[in-house]
Formats: structure tokens, sequence, C-alpha cells
């Protein structure tokens, strides 16, 4: 069947007719079609180039043809379930398990980050014995309901938001807007005693911790970067009070950060999480996820006596897409690429800054990078309009961008690992104009 040859509007009175009211699309007055990709390029229906800066799923690039070849031969051959042996499953679990920690050593495959979260929650729960989750404020773990109660970015959004009693919202560890900046002298300690408040107040009401998680770098929160050590102290805290360390790296993982593989890492040798979580990237757009955790966290889970069955988790096309990327990453240096392309991004953002005072803060790692826009530099007062502005006359140049964080004024950038110099020059050099336009002074 031929596929996008329907007239736009058409596509977009379908889509009103058949598809959720709650399921939105970019740019809701003028909507884009998409009908091809490759690398960090996407066209619509005219064949108009769009360079995409914010697709972290396309992680090698769109469309990459050693991915595209992987899974359609594997397709050719076999797709079963992991009831069957098959080495595509194990060959896999071996290599992602030899980017990580010797610790983490055991693998649950599944199909999107909201399933790979909602597992690790049942690990921890199994595990622990306890049933309370701290999560951290402006967090997105996924679009299940145990993972909307775990998610202020979500469930604040509710028209009548009753958290859950088991969820305790611990403090951004965000030194540009949070509690404590950057002029604090220890910001990962004060953050991190946060969390044992928390524990604290919820033993004296009879409560246990089953789990701490957060975003290795948080994505949706506004492109937030931990303070280092700020992990090792909740880590401490947390399994002090017989609870776990969930990292979710559906967002960051896979080289994104340029000096390390996870974002985790960061943090430095001494911090292991107990439980990581991965997406998104780790198929290029195939649907695919995986849980990998401890022996000792995995022996526990087996031993309520419940199988775990995934239908389509750790399939033999899925695996064989995962080894493709993977491939690709180490093939094509693409984690060099995250950290080479990224620190130059970053330094031409710094430049920008020196320009417009509407840029309040450039931060990030790799090709994860946030530009918070304010009002008053003095006050970082969100400049939530303006962000807006810039996203939407960014794609009237045919650039992708996206604007998130609690106040939705920081841009964010996540492109596909393929970006180039060239990329980085171009956005920048298009965002300048419109700032300068906006301001009418390049000094504003």
């Amino acid at each position: 069947m031929a596929t996008g040859n329907l007239d736009k509007q058409k596509t977009i009175d379908l889509r009103k007719k058949h598809v959720g009211p709650s399921c939105k699309v970019f740019f809701s007055h003028d909507p884009i079609k998409i009908v091809r990709a490759r690398g960090q390029y996407m066209y619509n229906e005219k064949d108009e180039k769009y360079l995409d800066c914010i697709n972290n799923v396309a992680h090698v690039g769109h469309c990459h043809p050693d991915v595209v070849e992987a899974g359609a031969k594997q397709m050719e051959l076999l797709n079963t379930n992991s009831r069957f042996l098959h080495d595509n499953l194990v060959l896999y679990a071996q290599r992602l398990q030899a980017t990580l920690p010797e610790k983490l050593s055991v693998c649950y495959f599944v199909n999107s980050g909201s399933e790979a979260n909602d597992l690790a929650l049942r690990l921890a729960w199994q595990y622990t014995g306890h049933k309370d989750i701290i999560t951290l404020e402006n967090a997105y773990h996924g679009h299940v309901s145990s993972l909307i109660d775990i998610s202020p970015y979500k469930f604040h959004q509710m028209a009548v938001a009753e958290p859950s009693q088991h969820v305790h919202v611990a403090l951004s560890p965000d030194i540009y807007r949070g509690k404590y900046c950057e002029d604090h002298p220890d910001p990962a300690t004060a953050y991190a005693e946060n969390v044992k408040d928390i524990i604290e107040q919820a033993h004296k009401k009879g409560r246990k911790i089953a789990a701490f998680i957060a975003e290795s770098l948080q994505s949706c929160g506004g492109q937030v970067i931990p303070p280092v050590g700020y992990f090792q102290k909740v880590a401490q805290h947390v399994r002090n009070a017989g609870g776990v360390f969930i990292a979710d790296e559906v967002q960051v993982g896979f080289g994104r950060v340029g000096t390390h593989f996870w974002g985790f890492q960061l943090q430095g040798e001494d911090f292991v999480p107990d439980i990581v979580t991965m997406g998104k990237p780790i198929g290029n757009g195939h649907p695919m996820s995986c849980v990998i955790t401890t022996r000792e966290v995995a022996e526990s889970f087996m031993s309520s006596g419940m199988e775990y069955f995934n239908t389509f988790g750790g399939n033999p096309v899925s695996c064989a897409i995962g080894l493709a990327v993977l491939d690709v990453i180490e093939k094509e240096d693409l984690q060099g690429n995250a950290l080479h392309i990224g620190s130059y991004l970053t330094q031409l953002l710094d430049d920008l800054k020196k320009r417009h005072l509407l840029v309040g803060d450039v931060r990030g790692r790799g090709l994860f990078i946030g530009l918070d826009l304010v009002r008053n530099r003095d006050k970082r007062t969100p400049a939530t309009a303006e962000a807006q502005d810039v996203i939407y006359r960014l794609k009237e140049q045919r650039i992708l961008l996206s604007a998130d964080g609690p106040h939705r004024n920081v841009l964010k950038f996540k492109p596909p690992m393929c970006f180039s110099r060239e990329d980085a020059e171009l956005v920048v050099e298009k965002i300048d104009q419109i700032l300068t336009g906006n301001s009418g002074n390049s000094k504003l």
C-alpha cells in the first residue's frame, strides 16, 4: 500500500476523526507532515528538508542503512518470542552488559521506556518488600499508571492532582533554578540531604522506601545536570533505608553525553545504580527497551513465584536491530562525535549568551544541551513566550527544536548523534538572527 500520498489537509482531518484528541502534534496550528527521513534530516510531503535537532530516538540517524538491513534480514528469517532459544537474545544481552559495571549483569527486554520503568518498580518492590518511591520535581518516567504516579511533570497537569501516598517528591538537583544554586558551597550534599529528610519523614509515618528513581540527566525537567556526587550521597541514604537506586537512561543513554556511554557515569566510577532502564535510542526508532539489574535483585524477583514473560520483548528482530545500533555507534564513533560536536555547539551557544541577555544559561553534556531563556538574568525570570516564538520561527526556516522544563522556556538540543559542525553552526546562526530581530539590539 502506498503511503504519504494523501493531501495534507486530508491527513489532518482523518487524524482528528480517528486519533485520540489528547495525542498532540508539534506546531498544532500548522503541523508538519513528514514522509521520509535520513540521518539528521526529515522531509515533508513537498520534499522540503528539515534539520532535526530534537530526535534522540533516531540515535544513529534516521533510517540508518545498517540498522534497516539488520531488521529486514532477521525479519525474513524468523521473529518469535523469547521462550525459544535464539543467539540474538544472548549475544545482545552480552554486548549491552559489557557497556555497564560488572554487577549490572541481568537483562529483561521489553518494548518501551514506560514498560522498562514499570518493570523497574516491580523489581524494587519485590526485592525490598517496601512500597514507597522517591522521585524528583518535574520528573517524567512514562505514560502507564504506575509511572504517572511518579512523574510530577505529568500529574501536575491533571485537573485534579492527587499524588499517591506512596510517592515522595524530592527537590530537583538544579543548580540554576533550584533551591541550591551554583553559588552554594556543596549543592550535591544539600540536595541529597533533602532526600534524607524525606526518608526520615516517611519513617515517622511508618512508611518504607522501596526506591529512588531519577533520570541520569533530567530531560523534560529542563536539561538539568545533577552536581557530581549527588547520586552517590542519595544512594547511600536510600540504601541505608533498605531501598534501591533506579537510574532512568531512557533519554540520555548510549553515548549521548559524550564522555561516557551512560549518563549516570558522569557522577564518577564510585557510583553504580541497582537498576538501570533504557529505551528510546536503543532501537533507533524500533520499539524496544531494557531493564538491567544485579543478580541479587533478579533472584529476588524470581522468588516471587511469578514468571515474567513479555510477548515481544527480546524477539530476534529487536535484538538484531539493537546489535546493529551498537555496531554503528562503535563503527562511526558516534560517542566521540557527541563529545566533539556537543562541545562545539556548547561553545557556540556560550558565545550566543554573550550577545543576548535573553540567554540566561547554557548547560548540558555531549549532544544533550539546554538553552535557558530568561527575561531578567538577575531574577532568572523564565522567558516562556520568547522560547515558543524561537521554536516556531525556527520551524519556518525548517529547523526543528523544542522547548521544555517546568516553564517551557528551555530550548532542548538532543539531535541524532550524526549531527555535524555545519548543523550546529546553522541552528545557532538562525537563533542568533531571531534573537537579534526580537530585540532590535544585539545586546538584548
